[in-house]
């Protein structure tokens, strides 16, 4: 039996995966959390923010949305890796990486 990658969780067994080399469908990361395994998060302070969004297309993760509004909103942890690039790139030191506490 094949299951898409949404179906896949941690109860699917090994006997029960996608044979090698057989693709049913496109890869996706919508369904599936990247950020669990971060050790450092990015925090936004919001006083230093100045909505220049160079942190948002820099992200490799898209986890800086960007409302309809041009305003950036807050971290999508669900897929941040703690990279850490968007706090390099901030020229007003508003981002800050800190320790991951789960």
């Amino acid at each position: 039996m094949s299951h898409l990658a949404k179906d896949m969780t941690p109860e699917v067994t090994w006997r029960d995966i996608t044979p090698g080399c057989n693709i049913f469908e496109g890869g996706t990361s919508e369904a599936v959390e990247t950020g669990d395994w971060r050790v450092l998060k990015p925090v936004i302070d919001w006083a230093k923010c100045k909505q220049c969004l160079l942190c948002a297309p820099v992200c490799p993760d898209m986890s800086i949305p960007v409302g309809q509004d041009g305003k950036r909103g807050e971290f999508n942890y669900f897929f941040c890796k703690g990279c850490g690039i968007c706090s390099n790139v901030c020229p007003f030191g508003a981002i800050t990486m800190v320790k991951d506490e789960k």
